[in-house]
């Protein structure tokens, strides 16, 4: 598995406990995204680190097209309630600072590792937003940067096929938030590419509560 590393991303990670480059945007209803380029300096020593600390797995019998098949990426899981320490200190510096500003807690946190351009995931929404009314999912990407899309889902009732797809390159410390009815209004996928690519690692955090 091969990585171009970043210029800017080799050194010890930092991220802005102010969010300056903050932009936020208003999507159908309820919904609405922000996004926060290159928040996270040193990304690269992140994905280096984390690679060696965490043990990631293939998840298999996933109902895909009326079958089942493995899951074309690698996956890993920390949760508040198995331990106290998140991972590395500074994912449990950036979990504060998310609460704080998103005003929830964050008590898991979901690795996703893309090995290659091979790797993907298909359009879905998070499970969760069956216990939780208005989830906030918090993406910190690491590593190569892959397109992430968003789309509405289908109105059956009125015809409607949910329109174009949203689309944001996410990597090397990028952070995208997804709040409001985004997990009930909209899709999301990381989809496969055609042309070669490093790994990404997608570090998602979320809450059980509000």
């Amino acid at each position: 598995m091969f990585r171009q590393a970043s210029l800017f991303g080799s050194d010890e990670p930092c991220f802005d406990p102010t969010f300056s480059s903050a932009s936020r945007s208003a999507l159908s209803g309820a919904s609405w995204i922000e996004y926060v380029p290159g928040w996270l300096s040193g990304s690269d020593w992140l994905f280096d680190d984390l690679m060696d600390r965490l043990d990631f797995r293939q998840r298999t019998g996933i109902p895909m097209y009326d079958r089942l098949v493995d899951e074309p990426r690698l996956t890993a899981w920390w949760s508040e309630a198995e331990s106290d320490d998140a991972v590395v200190p500074v994912l449990a510096d950036v979990r504060w600072a998310l609460a704080d500003r998103y005003d929830r807690h964050f008590d898991s946190i979901g690795f996703n590792l893309y090995r290659d351009q091979h790797d993907s995931v298909a359009w879905h929404a998070d499970r969760h937003r069956q216990r939780v009314t208005d989830p906030v999912v918090a993406i910190l990407s690491v590593g190569e940067s892959r397109p992430f899309q968003m789309r509405r889902n289908r109105d059956p009732e009125h015809g409607e096929d949910g329109g174009a797809s949203l689309t944001w390159g996410l990597g090397h410390g990028d952070l995208l938030v997804m709040g409001g009815a985004c997990q009930h209004e909209w899709q999301h996928c990381v989809p496969k590419r055609r042309r070669p690519v490093g790994p990404r690692m997608s570090i998602t955090f979320r809450h059980d509560a509000r």
